[in-house]
């Protein structure tokens, strides 16, 4: 602990926040987590973002990586460009996401460090864990028991950025860190029908029941499981801070640690859309698993709080959807 200590030390002497000059890569920086990274960096005065769609360039492809890298050589990188999907498609679709992810971040992280970049920040994500983690989940539960099977392909391809960031800091005494966010909601959030998470997927469901006039709203389970938000404005918060105060061989889990039922979570939504019908429970479907809590202290004790409450950024993100998800 000593030798990391001190190492980390050695690795962070420049200023994220003194360099708001520097060039910045944000990758996916359309998608929920990317876009609020670059709001916030926007708001913090950074004048040298550098973006690029995914029809600019395709992060896949090894030889437009590093060529894109060794024209524009970046300062600082953030990776928050992923391939994600909810149950359904990572059944559906198991090799693109084990394929694709361990191909944009091997390039990304790789390229930058060849030319030359100062810091490098991986996201990562909860379900790098265990399926039978202890609760509340801390950072060393990684790869102490077997992961859920719905989403071991893409909590493989994580597990192998984290190892990538700590093999090359290791190796190369370069600075690379990751962040594995709770579970996030916001702007640019997928509101799919279908294949949307929990929070977004009760927006549209309690929005389109308000405009059809629908008497009541049927919800799976009987509403006690324990699940922790995080709005997507305060990880970008929390990617700042990690960019700035942060250089350590672990990872670090980025949660609100405030817990909610789904019970209270869809009576907030209810309140917030304004829908007048009754609330049901369908107590004959499943629950799913009953708790899922990230431990968080560690950046907790770094300095890091998150600001957003659970009510604030379910208006926020209904205002949101109302301005830009089409009925």
């Amino acid at each position: 602990m000593i030798f990391v200590c001190i190492f980390a030390a050695a690795l962070s002497s420049s200023s994220f926040l003194d360099d708001k000059s520097a060039k910045v890569f944000v990758s996916g920086h359309r998608g929920l987590v990317g876009s609020a990274i670059v709001r916030k960096l926007t708001e913090l005065g950074f004048t040298n973002l550098i973006l690029r769609s995914h029809a600019e360039l395709d992060l896949t492809r090894q030889s437009d990586v590093e060529a894109f890298f060794a024209s524009t050589k970046p300062e600082y990188v953030i990776v928050a460009a992923a391939k994600v999907g909810g149950i359904h498609a990572n059944n559906t679709y198991p090799a693109d996401f084990i394929a694709i992810n361990l191909q944009i971040q091997t390039n990304v992280i790789d390229s930058a460090y060849r030319n030359g970049a100062k810091k490098l920040l991986f996201l990562g994500s909860s379900c790098i864990y265990p399926k039978f983690a202890p609760q509340p989940i801390p950072e060393d539960a990684l790869l102490t028991g077997p992961l859920e099977p719905t989403n071991e392909w893409y909590a493989i391809a994580k597990i192998a950025g984290i190892k990538m960031c700590q093999a090359y800091r290791i190796q190369h005494k370069w600075d690379a860190i990751s962040g594995m966010p709770t579970n996030l909601y916001g702007p640019n959030d997928n509101f799919h029908p279908e294949n949307s998470h929990v929070l977004p997927a009760l927006m549209r469901r309690f929005h389109e029941a308000k405009v059809n006039g629908a008497k009541e709203v049927v919800v799976w389970g009987t509403g006690s499981p324990l699940r922790e938000f995080l709005h997507v404005d305060d990880l970008a918060d929390a990617v700042v801070f990690m960019m700035e105060k942060y250089s350590g061989l672990e990872h670090l889990n980025v949660g609100s640690g405030k817990e909610v039922t789904i019970k209270e979570l869809a009576e907030s939504m209810k309140e917030v859309v304004g829908f007048e019908g009754d609330l049901v429970w369908d107590s004959t479907k499943p629950d799913g698993t009953p708790r899922k809590l990230m431990d968080s202290s560690k950046l907790a004790a770094l300095g890091w709080t998150p600001k957003v409450s659970l009510k604030d950024g379910l208006v926020d993100t209904y205002k949101w959807y109302l301005e830009n998800v089409k009925q």
